[in-house]
Formats: structure tokens, C-alpha cells, sequence
């Protein structure tokens, strides 16, 4: 007989395991399917981000960062270190640890709230009297009755057409995050942010690093401003970016990659690497969900095809995430997470879409929410901006890194926050202030208002809102 649930989530990841908890919270019976395994064949939840992505690859940017810290800059600290080697096997096992830790936190914060875990696949079998039937195909197999289905597959690596991930010579952000040699030579297809993170983070333990992007403009969903220093720090750290190319047909031979590629000029080029990892974007993981037999709908693209509340065509079904439109990010999942489970509890639930961050975690660290000067010229709005170094900053100074700057757009007339581009050291932590302000629509008065704590690098974000107004106190 089938164990009837008032919501069932598929997925585990950051929107899945965050919709089960908040539903789970509310009063609602809850399960969660997900797939996932560890080498061992244990669950392993927490989807792409927690296995093969934000977490790992935070793990080893941290781990390559101390490398190159204690290479290069340990020296102007006064500390003298007299040979530096590398443990990759130790340095890969303690993102394994950490990756570890994460799953069994899921499976913890699970057993509170009292969610019910499937390890195995689910899938629709048909509409019932009382909802939605669900199977669970794992070591047994389950049958599952809900009244409530939340859709939260999350999504694949896209491939180059014509060539797959072997995950040895081609390889995605799951290969890049456990190649077991630091490589001679790099090649990375894609300037986007997983492919300067974990660019930077083989740059950083010597690997020679090349990057084709075919977009013409470096980080074009950046701000101009932000993107053009982003280019120039990052090239000056040892990454070759190449942007305008055409890619040809990839070779691969039991010892090198082989890239031709046309340049923005227009010359033939040809890049021969090690290993060549591919990062051009991700697909939504729909299939095998049996949409077909229920009649779920999906766009052009492959999503599942939802409204802004995140509902689908089929009744009491819902999908969040990398699965359904938006950014592909794992703190919209789950935010809308939450918001599925409180909609489906009666409740209200709420997603900005224009407050969504976005952080490239190289170094120095770039982050931005709300429009960028390109798109507000491209609007016909009215605006102004304001800037402020990080080199006029006391704290930044102090840390030993100066690079980049604060900047803040606001409204000519009314000076609510539009924007906030940031590119500098803690970069990720910074931007929260400007998607605070943001979200009780602010203006750049009430960020100029706020005493921030000195010496702290938030200063800069103060100062860069002063100079709105063309009145900062320290440049």
C-alpha cells in the first residue's frame, strides 16, 4: 500500500531539502526523494551544489588560496616560509570532508524535522483520488501517494555537441573539482563563473591556465566597470583569457586535448592541453520524471514550464530551481523553495527576482545584485552613480588587498538603490547590505546614513554611497 504524504519533493538539493524542511516546519507530512550516492552507494542530498559545486569548489578556492598566499605573499607579513610543497591527495580529502559533512547535515536537519528520505529515483506514475502517485525506484522499491508533488531535479553540465564528459581529459565541474594531478597545461571553454573559479583554483596550485570564451565581451552579465578590472586582475594573476572565439573540432589523444579555435581577428588557432574542462551552462534535469505519462509541460528549452508562483500545469504540482526559469543559482532555489511550501501551507510566499545576488568567488571576489550601468543606459533611466576604492579603505589596506572598488547606482530623482556591482577581498559577504537596501527599496541616503563599524571593509560600501551624492569622506 502506498505511504500517502502531504507534500513529496524529488531532489535534494538546495531548493528540494529546503522545500521538505519548510513544509515539514508548517505542519505538513513530508518526503524527499533524491538519487544521489557516494562512492560507497550512501545518500548523498544536497544535489550539484552541496557534491559537485558550491561547496567542493569553495573548499578547494580556499585550500588554493592559502597555496598561493603562502607562495607569494607570507613574505610581506614577515613570516618567512622556506619551501612550500603540495599534498593534492590531502587537499582533495579535505573537500571530500567537507562535502561529507554536508550531506550528513542534510540527513540530520531531515531526522528533526521529521522528513521522511527515499534514496532512489522518483518519478510520476499517474493522478490519484487524493493527489499524485509516486515511485521511488532505489534499493526497494516504493510506492508513495501525495496531495502535493514539488519538482527539484536540478540541472546537468551542457556538453560541447559532439563531445561528451569523460571526466579524465574533457572534463565538467564534477571531473575539475578531483583531477588527481595538477596539470601541465589547462584549458577551460567558458569565462563564466565556474569556469574562472575552478580556472583560478589549478592557476593557483601551477597549473598554465588558458580560457576560451566565446561571447565577446569578458563576464558580459557584469557590470562593464566591474567585468573590465575583473579582466585585468585576472590576467595579471597568470590566466590567459581569449574572448570572441569560435571553438572547432575538439581532439583528444590519451595524453593531450587538442582546441582549434578562430580568434576575435579572425586567425586560426590552436590550443593543446592536459586536460580541458568545459563549463558553457547547464540543462534542467526533467527527463526520467515521467512528465510524459502526467502530461507535465515544458518549455522550448527543456524547463518545466511554471508561473511566478512556481506552480505548473498539473494541479498541486509545483517545480523550483535549476528545473524551472531563472538564474541558476542555489540560493533562488531556495528561496523558492520556501515560498512553494508556504503557498502550498496557505501562506504567502515571496521571491524578488530583482534583489537575486550573484558571486563569482575568484579573487578578488565579484558580486552584484539589481541592474548594471549598461542596462539602465539601455532603459533610457535616469541615474547616477557613485564609486570608492578599495585602496581608500583602512581594513582593506590592513588585509594586504586593495583591488577593486564599491559601486552604487541610484535613481537621478528619487536615489533608490537600482544596483550594486562589487569587485574586492569578502565581495560575497559585502553585497548582503546592498539586497537589504534593496528589498525595503532604499536609497543610497539610507546606506550613507548607516554607521558601519571601522575599520571594515563595509566602509567602502558607505563611502561608495556618499559619492552618489558626490561627498565621500576618505578620497
Amino acid at each position: 500500500m502506498a505511504k500517502q504524504f502531504d507534500v513529496v519533493v524529488i531532489g535534494a538539493g538546495p531548493g528540494g531539502y529546503i522545500a521538505a524542511i519548510r513544509a515539514a516546519q508548517l505542519g505538513l507530512s513530508v518526503a524527499c526523494i533524491d538519487a544521489w550516492a557516494t562512492a560507497d552507494g550512501k545518500p548523498a542530498p544536497g544535489g550539484t551544489c552541496t557534491n559537485v559545486g558550491c561547496i567542493p569548489s569553495k573548499a578547494l578556492l580556499q585550500s588554493s588560496e592559502h597555496f598561493e598566499q603562502a607562495n607569494h605573499h607570507f613574505a610581506e607579513h614577515g613570516i618567512e616560509v622556506k619551501s612550500v610543497g603540495l599534498k593534492l591527495d590531502t587537499l582533495l580529502g579535505r573537500k571530500n570532508t567537507v562535502v561529507k559533512q554536508n550531506n550528513e547535515g542534510i540527513l540530520y536537519l531531515f531526522k528533526k524535522n521529521k522528513v521522511t528520505f527515499f534514496h532512489g529515483i522518483g518519478s510520476f506514475v499517474g493522478k490519484a483520488d487524493d493527489g499524485w502517485s509516486i515511485k521511488v525506484a532505489g534499493k526497494a522499491e516504493e510506492a508513495l501517494l501525495a496531495r502535493h508533488v514539488i519538482v527539484a531535479t536540478g540541472s546537468s553540465p551542457r556538453q560541447l555537441p559532439g563531445l561528451s564528459f569523460d571526466e579524465d581529459k574533457i572534463l565538467s565541474n564534477d571531473g575539475a573539482l578531483r583531477i588527481p594531478a595538477v596539470p601541465k597545461k589547462l584549458g577551460v571553454i567558458g569565462a563564466g563563473v565556474i569556469g574562472l573559479e575552478l580556472g583560478s583554483v589549478w592557476r593557483r596550485l601551477g597549473a598554465e591556465v588558458t580560457v576560451l570564451e566565446a561571447m565577446p565581451d569578458f563576464l558580459a552579465v557584469a557590470d562593464q566597470q566591474v567585468a573590465k578590472e575583473a579582466q585585468k586582475v585576472l590576467t595579471k594573476q597568470g590566466l590567459a583569457i581569449h574572448t570572441g572565439v569560435k571553438i572547432g573540432e575538439v581532439k583528444t589523444t590519451a595524453k593531450s586535448v587538442t582546441v582549434p579555435y578562430t580568434d576575435a581577428a579572425g586567425a586560426e588557432q590552436k590550443l593543446v592541453v592536459d586536460r580541458l574542462i568545459v563549463s558553457i551552462g547547464r540543462v534542467p534535469n526533467a527527463d526520467g520524471l515521467g512528465a510524459d505519462a502526467v502530461g507535465l509541460k515544458r518549455d522550448e528549452r527543456g524547463f518545466i514550464a511554471v508561473d511566478d508562483d512556481c506552480k505548473t500545469n498539473l494541479p498541486n504540482v509545483w517545480a523550483v530551481g535549476d528545473v524551472v526559469r531563472g538564474p541558476m543559482l542555489a540560493h533562488k532555489a531556495e528561496e523558492e523553495g520556501v515560498a512553494v511550501a508556504e503557498r502550498i501551507a496557505g501562506q504567502h510566499g515571496h521571491v524578488n527576482f530583482a534583489t537575486i545576488p550573484s558571486v563569482i568567488y575568484t579573487s578578488p571576489e565579484i558580486a552584484w545584485v539589481g541592474k548594471n550601468e549598461q542596462q539602465l543606459k539601455a532603459e533610457g533611466r535616469a541615474y547616477k552613480a557613485g564609486s570608492f576604492p578599495f585602496m581608500a579603505n583602512g581594513r582593506a589596506r590592513a588585509l594586504g588587498d586593495t583591488t577593486g572598488f564599491v559601486k552604487v547606482l541610484a535613481d537621478a530623482k528619487s536615489d533608490e538603490v537600482l544596483g550594486v556591482h562589487i569587485i574586492g577581498p569578502m565581495a560575497s559577504e559585502l553585497i548582503s547590505e546592498a539586497v537589504t537596501i534593496m528589498e525595503f527599496r532604499g536609497a543610497a541616503e539610507d546606506i550613507a546614513r548607516i554607521c558601519h563599524a571601522h575599520p571594515t571593509l563595509s566602509e567602502a560600501m558607505k563611502e561608495a554611497a556618499l559619492a552618489v551624492d558626490k561627498r565621500t569622506l576618505n578620497l
